[in-house]
């Protein structure tokens, strides 16, 4: 009976642990909701690479790559979204066509060629 009690016990802690981090996931979440803004790439302009905007850059071997430069929460690189705080996108933000980019990438370092920036 008394090792019945001290399962019961490790479970019932357990839980009440996990219900703690779920809280503690749902209150980070209400507040990223609270501070969210919605963008609307169309909306925006100008000749500099900003948040939102589509970028065409060429790389070393001038094979076009696409990527639109989004929140964390957003980023999927596979299928070209990628973050504002990703070490691309910071190298990315406020580049204008023609600029050459180089960036540090856990494969080793990329270099790129700003060729085109749209809002689409």
């Amino acid at each position: 009976m008394a090792t019945c009690r001290k399962t019961e016990n490790a479970e019932y802690h357990a839980a009440k642990e996990r219900q703690g981090q779920i809280e503690a996931q749902i209150a980070d979440i209400e507040d990223r909701v609270s501070r969210a803004q919605i963008i609307d790439p169309t909306s925006l302009s100008g000749d500099k690479i900003v948040f939102g905007a589509t970028v065409t850059l060429l790389d070393e071997d001038d094979k076009p790559v696409r990527y639109q430069i989004v929140g964390q929460t957003e980023a999927d690189a596979k299928v070209g979204r990628i973050s504002y705080n990703s070490p691309l996108g910071k190298a990315l933000i406020g580049r204008k066509v023609g600029e050459e980019i180089e960036v540090t990438v856990p494969s080793g370092d990329k270099f790129y060629l700003v060729d085109k920036i749209e809002f689409i």
